[in-house]
């Protein structure tokens, strides 16, 4: 039995019948999965999430909603999702991406996971010693893929601001900046990644 069971749209209260039936419109589905309908268990929460996801995440803003949805697949992969994993796996093909460039965005993510653990550690270490050392872990994914480098730098933007990782994450928003994405364009990337970790947390723990 999961640890949050699903609310069924027969047996949920009116506000979260029609919230529902907007996240259904919103996402372009026939019916919800099990799991996202356990959202609808903290209607506070559910509505959140609609808005939430209609605003940063599926629509076009300081940064396409291509663009969104590539970062969404990373995020919803890292929180072990396998819902949300599915919702934008969809999204991204339906946004433009092709089925060879989805192993590519989560190989890019994955490669930053690596880095985020070694320049974490060197931070975290409180010892200058690592720091005259090089890295030393091949890393040609990151600029080796058909994305193009701004797609490649939010990713990495998102990635790193998840794992905590500071040196990384401020990096990466100055080699983001020197591409010429805006302030606007980082905040709005870290607001799309925040929301679709919030409901894929959510989710996953649903499912536990």
């Amino acid at each position: 039995m999961p640890f949050i069971p699903p609310l069924p749209h027969s047996d949920a209260p009116e506000k979260v019948q029609q919230t529902y039936g907007r996240l259904q419109e919103l996402l372009g589905v026939s019916e919800l999965p099990e799991a996202v309908l356990a959202m609808g268990r903290v209607e506070s929460f559910l509505r959140d999430a609609y808005m939430n996801l209609k605003r940063f995440v599926l629509s076009d803003g300081a940064i396409d909603a291509r663009t969104k949805a590539a970062i969404a697949l990373a995020v919803a992969c890292h929180a072990k999702s396998a819902p949300w994993i599915d919702i934008f796996r969809e999204r991204c093909l339906a946004t433009g991406w092709s089925a060879d460039q989805l192993p590519e965005i989560i190989a890019v993510a994955s490669t930053n996971y690596m880095y985020n653990t070694f320049f974490k550690f060197r931070d975290l270490s409180g010892s200058s010693l690592f720091e005259g050392m090089g890295v030393g872990l091949r890393a040609h994914t990151l600029n080796s893929t058909s994305l193009d480098e701004q797609t490649v730098e939010l990713l990495n933007t998102a990635v790193s601001d998840i794992n905590a990782c500071k040196p990384c994450t401020s990096g990466h928003v100055e080699s983001a900046r020197q591409m010429g994405v805006t302030d606007e364009q980082l905040l709005e990337t870290i607001q799309c990644a925040s929301t679709v970790y919030a409901v894929a947390q959510y989710t996953a723990a649903a499912q536990s």
